[in-house]
């Protein structure tokens, strides 16, 4: 199990300057994998120059221009977005494209939103299989930091991979998201099969492990003995400079 470093705007070493130069602090810093939202607001070839120099692998873009999936009249543009993103991918050595539900639409019922999830998740799967790729399906708090979005629910979203029934399409569990949204990470665990990928953040203000309320000695062992082996993104905002707050993370999560 290894550290990602999440290097958009707002969260781990910003202070080194554009995207390039976060990726080289990020290795300077001993990580081997960092993730970042909008690719299409960075310069692709200098990000690419960066993680060959660095060696560094990219974990994940987000599918963009961002769109979520909640509309099903909109699926034909969805799935241009993910093309233009796997192409992105492609060029940049990642795997895994995270997808939201988006703005909840007012003319619909939360039934028929999910429903246009499944939807367009079905049809998009595999696309992304064709691609040998992933589709990470992250439900995103309504209470801080998305309101007005729909499926703000971890378990909602392990309901719609299910739905959708394809190896392609797994669920990103964000630890912050759902512990706002006050889940029970044991019921999310029963499904541990499904989650695809780890993000994680504290309360008080989604910064680094250890300056909230999450109990992440019993959090780390509980995801593990649950089966999940893959690795954990550091989605926070840190508290103290991203240094500071990755040697914190380290001894929280016993990696010192």
């Amino acid at each position: 199990m290894k550290l990602s470093a999440v290097i958009e705007d707002l969260y781990m070493f910003n202070e080194a300057g554009d995207m390039p130069a976060r990726i080289r602090a990020a290795a300077a810093a001993g990580l081997e994998k960092v993730e970042f939202h909008m690719w299409n607001q960075v310069d692709l070839d200098a990000v690419a120059a960066a993680l060959k120099e660095t060696g560094v692998h990219l974990q994940s873009i987000t599918v963009g221009p961002r769109v979520g999936c909640v509309d099903r009249s909109k699926t034909d543009f969805i799935r241009e977005a993910l093309q233009r993103t796997i192409a992105t991918c492609q060029r940049l050595g990642a795997t895994d494209m995270i997808i939201a539900g988006g703005p909840a639409l007012k003319d619909a019922s939360a039934a028929e939103q999910h429903a246009a999830m499944v939807h367009n998740l079905k049809h998009l799967a595999p696309v992304a299989a064709d691609a040998g790729m992933r589709l990470l399906l992250e439900p995103l708090n309504t209470r801080v930091d998305h309101p007005g979005f729909f499926m703000a629910s971890a378990i909602e979203g392990l309901d719609i991979v299910e739905e959708v029934n394809h190896p392609a399409v797994r669920l990103l569990y964000d630890a912050y998201h759902a512990e706002v949204m006050g889940e029970d990470h044991a019921q999310i665990l029963q499904r541990a099969h499904l989650i695809g990928y780890v993000q994680v953040a504290d309360t008080n203000g989604r910064h680094e492990p250890g300056t909230g309320t999450i109990d992440w000695a019993t959090w780390l062992p509980a995801l593990t003995a649950a089966g999940y082996t893959g690795d954990i993104g550091l989605e926070y905002r840190p508290s103290n400079g991203t240094l500071a707050s990755l040697q914190r993370t380290r001894q929280v999560f016993g990696m010192a």
